[in-house]
């Protein structure tokens, strides 16, 4: 494992805001009290090192995953539990039905973003948006999102899209049309809370189920025919 250089900037300013805040509680406390209060102070040092963890966790990147290289399958590009499963019509790219398959990342999950096939990216457009919940199953059409297709050497496609929650800030995409698609290679990624939503076509065989904990790189979600 190792921590996304994107995650450098906020580690640092958030480690420093805690050493700021806690230096300014600590004035205040020996302004107002005669005796430094020890147990206050200590709390306050491990509040500190739970949040900076946290931001460091969040930036975290696995490096002990075997991709799954199965043919025919879409593979999660994130980890994350499968929020919808349903079929709809796509009005962006495909302009007909498609089966919808969402994974919600928590703010506890790894966010960074792995192509789910092999192929070449055919699509790439950028959206402003909300910021509604991404849980919300309207955040896929109404908040900021990132949408990406990519088709394999048979021709069938499949489009996913990054789509920033409540939380989010920025949505990162590393990528542009023409680009080689490979399995399991990252693409990008959605700081602070997020979803990514797979439109696959209506005949392929679903893998997951609602409810489902999947693990980007490794988690099948759907084979094509």
């Amino acid at each position: 494992m190792y921590i996304h250089k994107k995650g450098y900037g906020v580690i640092a300013t958030v480690f420093s805001l805690m050493v700021v805040l806690i230096v300014v509680i600590i004035m205040l406390l020996n302004a107002f009290l005669e005796n430094t209060h020890w147990t206050i102070l200590a709390g306050l040092i491990i509040i500190g090192a739970i949040v900076v963890g946290w931001a460091i966790s969040f930036f975290r990147v696995p490096t002990s995953r075997k991709i799954n290289h199965d043919e025919n399958a879409v593979v999660s590009s994130a980890d994350g539990e499968i929020v919808a499963i349903e079929e709809m019509e796509e009005k962006e790219y495909f302009h007909d039905k498609r089966i919808q398959v969402s994974v919600f990342m928590s703010a506890y999950d790894v966010h960074v973003n792995w192509f789910p096939m092999d192929g070449v990216v055919s699509y790439v457009k950028y959206h402003p948006g909300k910021k509604l919940f991404a849980i919300n199953p309207k955040s896929s059409e109404l908040n900021e999102r990132n949408s990406v297709a990519v088709k394999d050497e048979k021709g069938r496609e499949v489009l996913f899209r990054q789509v920033a929650g409540v939380m989010a800030r920025r949505i990162v995409c590393n990528i542009k049309e023409g680009d080689k698609a490979e399995v399991g290679k990252e693409f990008g990624m959605i700081k602070f809370g997020s979803r990514v939503d797979f439109f696959l076509p209506v005949d392929a065989d679903i893998q997951v189920e609602m409810g489902d904990k999947v693990t980007g790189q490794e988690t099948v979600l759907a084979y094509l025919r």
